[in-house]
């Protein structure tokens, strides 16, 4: 089989996946098909010898296919499509459509909704766990950025009064923490961590980091492991204030009336399982700020 047959014949294996992650982004059946014949045609004309996996790799070709069309279609305003009544079959091995079905049309209301940049990254995380290391390039944001993006959106998804009230359960960890890390309390840090939560700061902030090394967190690219993480903040966070980022909980840091620092806050099943701390001007940017 000569490589045009074997890549045709690896994107056929995969067209059903593709078409689920186009029906989900764009929510209209006969766009998703349009997406993926523009996928094929980009696929075809790339060298793809040196794609070690190639089910990824057409993930990341679709997915900006359909955030070219999303932006396109939010260039020309128009009614939201609403749920295609002609959704394309789920019969298959593949079976990725079942999760939109599942979902149902209420959420392809929200999805309408959301910029072209908040629903790739939303969709392609939490409905196909892609990275968002890998999401990042594909809407032209840091990971920091799509993370939070996706974090934005998932809020507007779930909406209303459970929103309210997972919105100020996060507000009481969040300040509890802040609290902590001043007292330096390595106990209550620790308790309020993931046993394998992340802490991730990005260039500026190691520079700035290792610049006051008597204020700043102790830093690294990654450190993981609640004990450790506490150890980075215990009696550090002293000049943090709390703050709601992207309509979430949050921390900044603010130096002559501009925010100079934000601390993300990643909340699951009630505890802290990842903290990003932002310097770079440009991530910084994309945040929407309120400090409390």
């Amino acid at each position: 089989m000569d490589d045009s047959n074997w890549l045709a014949k690896r994107f056929d294996e995969n067209r059903s996946h593709l078409r689920a992650v186009a029906y989900r982004m764009l929510g209209s059946a006969s766009e998703a098909d349009d997406a993926v014949q523009d996928a094929w045609l980009r696929t075809s004309r790339a060298d793809t010898h040196e794609v070690e996996n190639l089910r990824g790799w057409l993930t990341t070709v679709i997915a900006r296919v359909c955030i070219d069309m999303l932006r396109s279609r939010k260039a020309r305003p128009q009614d939201p499509l609403g749920p295609d009544l002609e959704a394309p079959s789920t019969r298959g091995p593949d079976t990725e459509f079942a999760i939109a079905d599942a979902i149902g049309p209420a959420l392809q209301i929200v999805l309408d909704m959301l910029s072209p940049a908040e629903r790739v990254a939303f969709v392609l995380h939490d409905l196909f766990d892609l990275p968002f290391e890998v999401i990042g390039p594909i809407i032209e944001r840091s990971p920091v950025a799509a993370r939070q993006l996706a974090s934005r959106a998932r809020r507007r998804v779930r909406g209303g009064a459970a929103g309210e009230r997972e919105a100020g359960a996060h507000r009481e960890l969040v300040s509890a923490f802040l609290a902590a890390s001043r007292e330096g309390n390595f106990v209550a840090l620790v308790a309020l961590l993931s046993p394998d939560a992340v802490l991730r700061a990005d260039e500026l902030s190691l520079r700035t980091a290792a610049q006051y090394p008597d204020g700043a967190p102790q830093l690294a690219p990654e450190v993981r492991g609640a004990a450790l993480v506490a150890d980075a903040f215990k009696g550090r966070a002293r000049a943090a204030k709390a703050a709601t980022i992207d309509g979430d909980a949050g921390a900044v840091w603010v130096m002559g009336g501009q925010v100079r620092a934000a601390f993300l806050f990643t909340i699951e099943l009630g505890k802290i399982s990842g903290l990003d701390l932002v310097m770079e001007p440009a991530d910084l940017a994309d945040l929407e700020v309120t400090i409390e």
